[in-house]
């Protein structure tokens, strides 16, 4: 078992610590929010008054964060952990960002002989929550190698995208495909709706046939199609629209640096942008539904 310290204990982060612990690690964790922080100890992990401290004596640090400017921030900031984290750790840095601030802060700390790797996401919180997670892992071979033990109490798929920012990379299509997916799926429900389909008949029969995807099958993103999903839950839980917006930007962001076409892509960061704009940033992503939604009933 190692000394990991844990940074970010938010919707995603805190489940995953919780595994951790579970998993009989030493972990400390550090959040701005006291709740956050005294629900991990209440499961057994230990916390220290600053990020700073948590670090100190870790084997592994894993830090689970909102955006690159917070990954730069705590890490290479006049205080940073850059400064605190021994020679020899292993930091694992799960947060979606761009490509180039995980190679930044990678950069930094291999200069003074901290090992790195961007290791962003797939699953959701329930998956967190259940340990099931994707890793998109971007490292070396050995780096990799010695993260996977500790991933897999976190997750189940454990993926070496490549090199440094592979992870950030492989997490930004895979995002962008599920937006496409999931703007698709729900086009497609409402057209049926529109024309007096039921919409779990309707699902039933895409789900058997060509147009049987993820969003369809185990996320449906329309009320009452299928339980225990966000849809049925006035779309609370689950994965917000102001991430699924913030993934696209950087997807077309990272399409830019390497001249890619992204045509589906920068539509459903398009519909998205209008979704949250029109006040639905803190709803699931398969609210987009609503947005399909025939006005027309004459």
């Amino acid at each position: 078992m190692a000394n990991i310290a844990f940074i970010g204990l938010g919707n995603m982060g805190g489940p995953m610590a919780a595994n951790l612990v579970k998993a009989g690690h030493s972990v400390t964790v550090f959040d701005l929010s006291k709740q956050a922080v005294d629900g991990l100890v209440a499961q057994g992990a230990t916390t220290k008054p600053s990020a700073q401290e948590c670090v100190v004596g870790a084997e592994f640090v894993i830090s689970m964060l909102p955006a690159g400017k917070h990954v730069s921030g705590v890490y290479l900031a006049e205080n940073g952990l850059i400064n605190h984290i021994a020679p020899g750790t292993l930091v694992i840095d799960s947060s979606t960002i761009d490509v180039q601030t995980a190679k930044s802060v990678g950069q930094a700390l291999s200069a003074q002989n901290i090992e790195f790797i961007d290791a962003p996401v797939s699953g959701g919180v329930g998956g967190a929550t259940a340990g099931t997670l994707s890793f998109m892992v971007g490292g070396s071979d050995e780096q990799f190698n010695k993260a996977k033990p500790v991933l897999e109490n976190m997750g189940k798929n454990i993926f070496h995208a490549g090199e440094l920012g592979a992870g950030q990379v492989a997490k930004v299509c895979n995002n962008m495909l599920l937006s496409v997916l999931m703007a698709g799926t729900s086009e497609a429900l409402q057209l049926g709706i529109a024309n007096g389909l039921d919409p779990k008949v309707l699902s039933d029969i895409m789900s058997k046939s060509s147009g049987s995807n993820w969003t369809l099958d185990v996320y449906n993103p329309c009320p009452n199609v299928m339980e225990n999903v966000p849809s049925s839950n006035d779309y609370q839980g689950g994965f917000m629209v102001d991430l699924m917006a913030k993934d696209l930007g950087l997807a077309m962001d990272t399409a830019v640096a390497s001249q890619s076409s992204t045509p589906m892509g920068a539509l459903a960061r398009s519909l998205y942008a209008m979704h949250a704009a029109a006040g639905n940033g803190g709803k699931d992503f398969s609210s987009i539904f609503n947005m399909f939604e025939h006005k027309n009933k004459n």
